[in-house]
């Protein structure tokens, strides 16, 4: 007996990747969630204990009138692990945008890589770097909310194999992630890296407005892939249990889980896999391109 329910997933068919383009920088952190965020949906995905901005305003919350406290000691600055070079000169001579305006700059390219179909389909083409920083950031935390993420969520049907009270993954499912795995295995590593690096100083100014004023985005990028490479492999039936609205694992070890290491595990061993070996190559370029640094 086969469930139904209704979840975000993606067209299975398989995008191919346009000619190179000069735009590709955005990305080696897109990647991550475009494997994680756009063929896992909010599935079990909750929206409490997550880090991002407001999608409704921008003005702070009024705080409430307090008596002054005492100054707090200044704490040091926390130490950045991977560090990123600065631009090759010729393309330092080309001005990024401002983060507010590069959204037009980041739909270019992400067009001519994707393609216009693709694009349009997967990708909400607003406060996209913003969307990405948020949701790398997320990743390695219990939980990823879709409302911070670049991507559209497409209805699409999730399958639990069994009855209600035995119900496990159904391995039909992880046909779904197969697309999202070839585009990611057809990324040329080396290219997106070094564009990365040129248009770094936009990741960095939107994870400090994210609540991290001395924080290194790239450390924390590293820190996502790292989690999601530590996944488990499961390689046998995954049970899963109803107890509300949403799906949970029954194993309270895969429950436990982050965000990204969740979504790794219901796209199948074998796809996980694969995807596990491109990130190692992204993980790779980025830690030479941070010893490079003078």
């Amino acid at each position: 007996m086969q469930q139904t329910e209704q979840w975000s997933v993606r067209d299975d068919r398989p995008y191919e990747r346009p000619a190179e383009s000069s735009y590709t920088w955005l990305i080696p952190a897109f990647v991550v969630v475009l494997v994680v965020g756009g063929a896992g949906a909010a599935y079990w995905w909750q929206t409490k204990g997550f880090h991002g901005w407001s999608l409704s305003s921008d003005a702070p919350a009024a705080q409430a009138k307090a008596e002054p406290a005492p100054a707090p000691q200044p704490a040091p600055p926390p130490e950045i692990r991977h560090p990123l070079p600065a631009p090759e000169p010729e393309a330092a001579a080309k001005p990024l945008p401002a983060l507010d305006t590069s959204d037009t700059m980041v739909r270019h390219g992400l067009v001519d890589l994707m393609g216009r179909k693709a694009f349009a389909e997967m990708v909400l083409p607003v406060h996209l770097i913003r969307r990405v920083v948020a949701t790398v950031d997320n990743l390695p935390r219990p939980t990823a909310p879709r409302r911070v993420m670049p991507l559209k969520a497409v209805p699409g049907a999730f399958a639990a194999a069994g009855s209600a009270e035995a119900a496990t993954l159904d391995a039909a499912n992880f046909a779904r992630y197969a697309p999202y795995v070839r585009v990611l295995e057809s990324l040329d590593t080396r290219t997106l890296v070094s564009s990365y690096v040129r248009a770094y100083p936009l990741f960095q100014q939107a994870y400090r407005e994210l609540g991290y004023p001395k924080g290194n985005f790239n450390d924390r990028l590293i820190e996502a892939i790292d989690d999601m490479l530590a996944a488990p492999r499961v390689d046998g039936p995954i049970e899963l249990m109803r107890p509300k609205v949403l799906y949970e694992f029954v194993d309270p070890d895969l429950e436990t889980r982050s965000a990204g290491q969740k979504v790794l595990i219901r796209m199948g061993a074998d796809n996980a896999a694969r995807v596990k070996a491109k990130l190692r190559e992204i993980r790779g370029a980025l830690l030479a391109a941070a010893e490079r640094r003078p």
